[in-house]
């Protein structure tokens, strides 16, 4: 089903029964796979590649006893140039990814979420609503990503990584006044099953060890590592993110 007023770009392929709303609108040569469902006002860019069966532009449910979700207006999702978005992925209303994003199978990106261009978000990853993320990040295998956290540019966060936003464990009103997601400052990297705490802050360039349990913030350009974090030592310079091949400033 394709809404007449759905306009859909020169050379774009369409997959079978696909379900494109009112106002849609599809970039040039594009690849639209299988039973995609394209919900109302989504602007996709050109060349943009999209899975068999996964939704765009999905609003989003809030149960009584939510404590991020609002209800409000979101404007259209917007899909940038040269985007690739999995199988079975849903991306919300109101979410905005920029040119060259690659939204890997399985992936959940809800409302009011950036990300930054040529950003890698990886198979079964779940960013929650209120999230910024920055240019050249990578966030790997089934990562989450809590609510109203950033993520800087050129971070990378490796399979199994918890981020946290609620101290209180949903006890109590008091808890709505303290909510705060966590904040990775640019080419920070956080290793496999690390879990960090709500409201913390990992400085720029840092690095926290697989399975660590992170209670204060990191300072800038120093290793952590165990439960809880504690500092190491300093990031190799040779590892910093000013002397790598790509980055850009």
């Amino acid at each position: 089903m394709i809404h007449e007023s759905a306009h859909i770009g020169e050379g774009t392929l369409l997959g079978e029964s696909p379900v494109i709303g009112e106002g849609v609108v599809i970039g040039k040569n594009c690849r639209i796979g299988h039973f995609v469902v394209i919900h109302p006002g989504t602007i996709i860019g050109d060349n943009v590649r999209i899975d068999d069966f996964t939704v765009i532009g999905k609003l989003p449910m809030k149960a009584k006893a939510s404590a991020i979700t609002k209800e409000k207006e979101l404007p259209p999702t917007r899909i940038g140039n040269g985007v690739i978005i999995g199988t079975h992925v849903v991306i919300y209303r109101g979410a905005v990814i920029a040119d060259d994003v690659l939204v890997a199978d399985l992936a959940s990106v809800r409302e009011d979420v950036e990300i930054g261009p040529k950003t890698i978000i990886g198979r079964g990853v779940t960013v929650e609503n209120r999230v910024k993320i920055g240019k050249r990040v990578k966030i790997e295998t089934e990562a989450y990503i809590t609510a109203l956290s950033e993520i800087g540019d050129y971070c990378f966060i490796a399979p199994e990584v918890t981020f946290t936003n609620d101290n209180f464990l949903g006890r109590t009103k008091e808890r709505f006044k303290y909510h705060k997601g966590v904040t990775l400052q640019r080419g920070a990297r956080v290793g496999a099953n690390v879990t960090v705490l709500p409201g913390i802050v990992v400085g720029e360039d840092a690095l926290v060890a697989a399975g660590a349990v992170v209670t204060k913030d990191v300072p800038p350009r120093m290793i952590v590592r165990g439960i809880p974090a504690r500092v190491w030592k300093p990031v190799p310079e040779e590892q910093l993110i000013e002397h790598q091949d790509f980055y850009e400033g």
